[in-house]
């Protein structure tokens, strides 16, 4: 296999679907998570870190991608990032400060981390009230 992002998404035990979908499929799943947001997000905060472990993913992939594939996918992602962009607020990291703090996330690097929908849906409403988000 001597494609970088398929090495990396293989290494990080992805299934085999998204392995095969490579970087262009990375975008179009994070264009998906973003639509769900703009809807009014029904999920969990479980699942909106999932979602936002995505986020984290398309960042890896593209750091290893070559300048090709970083071209194929870029204007895409920066349009849905803007999306993701206008449909949240900035938050304190989403995983808490002691995560934030272990795996040095910050927030110019790993952005989606440090912001929560606008319009949540009760169950995100009430995980963010609980653990002091909003």
């Amino acid at each position: 296999m001597t494609d970088p992002v398929r090495r990396l998404l293989v290494a990080r035990g992805c299934p085999e679907p998204m392995v095969a979908a490579g970087l262009p499929g990375l975008v179009s799943l994070w264009s998906e998570i973003v639509a769900t947001i703009e809807s009014g997000y029904p999920l969990t905060l479980d699942d909106y870190l999932n979602d936002m472990d995505l986020r984290d993913l398309v960042a890896a992939a593209i750091a290893v991608a070559g300048p090709d594939s970083q071209a194929e996918v870029q204007e895409r992602l920066t349009s849905v990032d803007a999306r993701f962009l206008a449909q949240t607020v900035p938050s304190p990291c989403l995983w808490g400060d002691d995560i934030a703090e272990e795996e040095g996330l910050g927030a110019e690097r790993e952005w989606w981390y440090f912001r929560r929908p606008t319009r949540p849906g009760d169950a995100l409403a009430e995980d963010l009230q609980t653990w002091g988000l909003t």
